[in-house]
């Protein structure tokens, strides 16, 4: 499921290509649950003659400024991405919502999964209100996180995969981040002292920027795989734990293992993440 950065790589990569400024013609959805509640006929009559304007992103949500009051929210849940392109170039039968823009482009949601879901509203706070903290927010800080983190009795991985926490997180840099921490993921959150607390926070902010840097994490070569732009991430090769289920660690040489928090497959070292503090 695409994280923060790789969320916000697609949102650089789309007002890179000029996509603000772009007036809808029409909208083609191909699949209704794509843009639940609305029917797809009503999302299209809502849509139709909208610009878009600046594209910012808060947590995993793509948030598109529409003209005359509106926003469009965007989730790529698991396999989602947007492409622009051509109009000449057509579509594809993963395309599951089309934009036909005036400047003869195409805006293209594809979804192979289908989980992804796009919601055109006047009031974004609906949505966007039940979700904690964005993780790469300037105005977070390290006290805050500890505060929060240590109010809850929680395990920290699952705590730190809920959104409702802090927004943008996932899988692979909560992994990265608790590696890097020396932190446990099954540790209860309330246990973490200070230190541990900080130590993981400036983590969690480092693989993220990390990943950004490198334009996200691309880690196969199939259909459902993420790309934006065109282009793979390339966050593989800095990756210290996560989808190293049985190789030796990086720092220690021991073995890594996974197991399943939250649903989740996890990663971590035993040897350097013991679970009691030493």
């Amino acid at each position: 499921m695409p994280e923060l950065p790789e969320v916000q790589t697609a949102i650089d990569d789309l007002t890179e290509a000029g996509l603000p400024g772009s007036r809808i013609q029409s909208a083609d959805v191909r699949r209704p649950a794509t843009v639940r509640p609305l029917s797809p006929e009503a999302f299209a009559g809502q849509v139709r003659g909208l610009r878009f304007g600046p594209i910012r992103r808060h947590g995993k949500f793509i948030i598109f400024t529409m003209s005359h009051d509106f926003t469009i929210l965007a989730h790529l849940r698991m396999t989602g991405q947007f492409e622009l392109s051509p109009l000449s170039e057509g579509t594809d039968p993963h395309d599951r919502l089309v934009f036909f823009l005036e400047d003869d482009r195409l805006l293209r949601f594809h979804d192979t999964r289908t989980f992804g879901r796009l919601i055109c509203t006047r009031n974004p706070g609906e949505v966007l209100d039940r979700l904690g903290p964005d993780a790469l927010d300037p105005d977070l800080t390290a006290s805050f996180f500890i505060r929060k983190m240590r109010s809850r009795h929680r395990q920290i991985k699952a705590l730190l995969l809920d959104q409702g926490f802090i927004a943008g997180l996932g899988n692979i840099y909560c992994d990265e981040g608790l590696f890097a921490a020396r932190i446990n993921p099954l540790r209860r959150s309330d246990t973490l002292d200070e230190d541990e607390g900080v130590r993981l926070f400036e983590a969690l902010r480092t693989a993220l920027r990390t990943g950004l840097a490198n334009r996200g994490t691309s880690l196969g070569n199939g259909e459902t795989n993420y790309i934006s732009g065109g282009r793979r991430g390339e966050n593989l090769r800095a990756l210290q734990i996560y989808g190293r289920d049985g190789e030796n660690c990086n720092r220690c040489g021991g073995r890594i293992e996974k197991i399943y928090i939250a649903q989740r497959g996890t990663h971590y070292c035993p040897r350097c993440q013991p679970l009691q503090r030493k």
